[in-house]
């Protein structure tokens, strides 16, 4: 991150968490400004990484009401305890 992309933002928080961040930006060695940075940056990661999650399963669904092909659970099962147990094998077809 270059310091050109640097923005200050104002956070309104309560004073509990204020001292909380204190506290552990004192343990750890750290500004506080360090730890609320940390903090909403994994926090934006987790929740882009949860839409992701979430936009594929719909467009899994949506797939799946367009086409109807799909593997039932217990090929899937079986296709994933063979791959637990280190064989190299390809998923199962799909069908409908």
């Amino acid at each position: 991150m270059t310091t050109a992309a640097v923005r200050p933002v104002a956070i309104k928080t309560e004073a509990e968490i204020k001292d909380r961040v204190k506290r552990l930006a004192t343990a750890r060695h750290r500004m506080p400004h360090w730890i609320t940075r940390e903090a909403i940056s994994r926090y934006v990661e987790r929740e882009e990484e949860r839409e992701s999650f979430l936009q594929d399963g719909i467009k899994a669904w949506d797939e799946y009401q367009t086409t109807g092909l799909h593997v039932t659970a217990a090929e899937a099962d079986a296709w994933l305890a063979k791959l637990e147990a280190g064989e190299d094998v390809v998923p199962p077809a799909t069908h409908v």
